[in-house]
């Protein structure tokens, strides 16, 4: 016998977490639609070519790479914007300028297994490409917050940066050659204590003091606009940090004038994100119950990354969704759904006489939008109720021989435990009515 089991950073997606991430990816695609971006998708294989070279040393490590059945070096996307980058240079010219897309699709890396941190994961990236507009910047922003805010998530903070603001820094510190080392020990801040990315600095060649500075103003915090002039005086001779300074003040000032709550949008000098195809604003979210679960949207602008494929210039800004990541956060706060079905009701099953009463009753209750599951097999009333409540079904309808004698129905609220009459006399209109009034009185759980 075979043992059944997984790969290591792989899982099973059992049916109450399956149905958990299908609802978030149907909010995802709501919000994302509702700022005009439409979908793509593009395979799980490119030639390797492609991939390498796009993310950072140790991405290119973590690539799955094979060699195929023609001889062809490939590999399995890390990302979904690598090959929207691709996708672009191959399009481009029939999709036209801005293009506004979301893709919801499984990636793979090859990276050591932690809480929420899986081998094989989901992405829902939206992408703006071939502007470099501060709008595009700030819708970006305020998709993130929008989704985060759709799926119920009371508590949450976008931390925002600018790599331009980064490089003068580093230009004013005499580092600007050794910006890839600097940036991706800064973006350990918060998963490495200060103590050890300053160690990790100076492993680097970084004078001691300079890494001091650098975790200095990492360290900074506050409303943005204290945040922005503390760092002011770091690039006052640089033209990019320069740049990068006004670009948070008018992305900041943006979300002001979207409604967002202030405190929601933080600058956050220590946001690097580690790959190294970031040239401008760059963003993470995280949950403020959950700090230490790690960002669960994140992403920025990348104005060079498709010039890797044609000579037009197709600069872009995006964002992740982290869904895997997000649902282990949500089921650590207990906010997590635990129905196994998608069913709304439950209809009983009790006498076969009247079997192609209950299909016609189940026909009609699905023609009126409500997801019924017919149990298949005469059992007992009890034992049938007990299969709906395991799984989660809100609902059940009871007609036995007595009820349909009597035009009568049993509406059982499976959470209350409670059980309203219905009287139909065999109307099924009045029937189906009655069943929908009753279900949209109910108290519905969240994602």
């Amino acid at each position: 016998m075979i043992e059944p089991r997984t790969l290591k950073g792989f899982r099973d997606h059992l049916p109450a977490q399956a149905l958990a991430r299908e609802k978030i990816l149907d909010i995802a695609r709501r919000v994302y639609r509702s700022y005009g971006f439409a979908p793509i998708d593009t395979p799980a294989l490119e030639y390797l070519e492609i991939l390498t070279g796009k993310g950072s040393e140790e991405t290119d490590k973590q690539l799955y790479r094979f060699t195929d059945h023609g001889g062809r070096e490939v590999g399995m996307r890390f990302d979904l914007t690598v090959p929207f980058a691709r996708f672009c240079a191959q399009h481009i010219a029939t999709l036209g300028t801005p293009f506004k897309r979301y893709h919801m699709a499984p990636v793979w890396r090859g990276e050591n297994t932690q809480r929420g941190r899986y081998r094989e994961f989901m992405q829902c990236d939206f992408d703006t490409i071939g502007t470099t507009s501060p709008v595009a910047d700030l819708e970006t922003v305020l998709v993130v917050h929008d989704l985060l805010t759709a799926i119920g998530i009371e508590r949450f903070t976008i931390r925002i940066n600018d790599r331009r603001l980064l490089g003068g820094v580093l230009e004013s510190l005499g580092l600007a050659d050794r910006s890839t080392d600097v940036l991706r020990s800064l973006d350990k801040l918060g998963k490495a204590s200060p103590a050890a990315v300053a160690a990790e600095l100076v492993g680097h060649g970084i004078a001691a003091a300079a890494a001091d500075r650098l975790l200095a103003m990492a360290s900074l915090s506050g409303p943005p606009g204290d945040v922005l002039t503390a760092v002011e005086p770091l690039v006052v001779d640089s033209e990019s940090g320069q740049a990068g300074l006004a670009a948070l003040r008018t992305l900041i000032d943006g979300t002001r004038q979207a409604g967002v709550a202030e405190g929601t949008v933080v600058v956050d000098p220590s946001i690097a994100r580690g790959l190294d195809y970031y040239t401008g604003i760059v963003l993470e979210s995280f949950l403020d119950d959950l700090p230490t679960l790690g960002s669960i949207c994140s992403g920025g602008r990348y104005d060079n990354l498709a010039g890797l494929y044609t000579k037009q210039q197709l600069p872009g800004v995006g964002a992740s969704l982290g869904i895997d990541r997000l649902l282990a956060g949500l089921e650590e706060l207990g906010r997590l759904d635990a129905t196994e079905t998608p069913a709304e009701m439950f209809l009983v099953f009790f006498d076969e006489a009247h079997l192609a009463d209950y299909l016609r009753i189940a026909a009609g209750l699905r023609a009126a939008g409500i997801a019924v599951e017919f149990f298949p097999e005469p059992r007992r009333v009890g034992q049938q109720l007990k299969v709906a409540a395991k799984k989660g079904v809100p609902a059940a309808l009871v007609i036995g021989s007595d009820e349909f004698a009597a035009g009568t129905a049993q509406f059982k609220n499976m959470a209350a435990q409670t059980s309203t009459t219905i009287d139909w006399h065999g109307d099924l209109h009045v029937l189906v009515d009655a069943v929908h009034s009753l279900l949209v009185t109910r108290n519905h759980p969240p994602v």
